[in-house]
């Protein structure tokens, strides 16, 4: 027999109420170490690279039966599926405001420019924007808010981005980047690790330096359980170390 939409609907309504009855059941029970059940939580490209496993390390030392599963997409597709309930917690860039979804601001990010290793960038010595009107840069499309973000900071500073290969996928940005196609702009934490292995370099933008706002999207219409809730205050406590270590380049808010 086929399943309609409405039928669908009712289906994905009861497993979250399910899935809710376990969460009370579970905290009542014995805890915050009592936590079963799964989480589903979505986070941008980006965000996936910095926080997943420091992310499963933090549930599974403290919540063991505890599971989590990682959807990755871009905000606009994030915050749809928060709000159709196949999402309790969204990582994601500074969404407009909708009244459906509690928006809880996280931090600024700053992005850096990223070369190969032999472009020899350095974190302690800033590169100003306007300079990179002379560079090939290898940048998302113009849907991609990174990019938006970019060709904003570029008209402040009275330049015109060069675009030698337009790349939605994190992974390929990075690989051309690394094979001398061209410079991009990232947060420091996605590609930290590279980094410091010497496979690319980077130098923090200036005049102007180009930021985004991170924050958590929560549904805002039904409850939200103490699992997820967890796992939000665990992430925030994530980015606030690496903040301080300095391997995420920004400040909380």
């Amino acid at each position: 027999m086929e399943i309609t939409d409405v039928g669908r609907e009712v289906l994905a309504h009861a497993t979250r109420i399910m899935e809710e009855m376990e969460s009370i059941r579970s905290s009542v029970a014995g805890g915050r170490s009592s936590f079963r059940g799964t989480v589903v939580i979505g986070t941008t490209p980006t965000v996936a690279e910095i926080v997943t496993v420091p992310l499963v390390r933090k549930i599974r030392e403290a919540h063991p039966n505890l599971a989590v599963r990682f959807s990755s997409a871009y905000s606009g597709y994030l915050l749809d599926w928060v709000q159709r309930g196949e999402l309790e917690l969204a990582i994601s860039y500074d969404p407009q405001p909708l009244h459906t979804l509690r928006i809880v601001p996280v931090m600024m990010e700053n992005l850096l420019l990223v070369g190969p290793a032999s472009a020899n960038l350095r974190i302690d010595t800033p590169v100003t924007f306007a300079s990179l009107a002379e560079q090939q840069l290898v940048l998302p499309s113009a849907r991609h808010g990174l990019r938006v973000i970019l060709d904003n900071c570029a008209r402040e500073a009275g330049i015109k981005l060069k675009t030698s290969v337009e790349a939605d996928s994190f992974g390929a940005m990075i690989d051309l980047v690394r094979n001398g196609f061209g410079m991009t702009a990232l947060p420091l934490a996605s590609i930290y690790a590279q980094v410091e292995a010497g496979v690319l370099c980077a130098a923090p933008l200036i005049d102007p330096v180009p930021m985004r706002k991170l924050v958590q999207v929560f549904p805002a219409d039904r409850r939200v359980s103490p699992a997820a809730k967890f796992v939000g205050d665990a992430f925030i406590e994530i980015a606030a170390d690496l903040v301080n270590r300095k391997i995420w380049a920004g400040h909380l808010l």
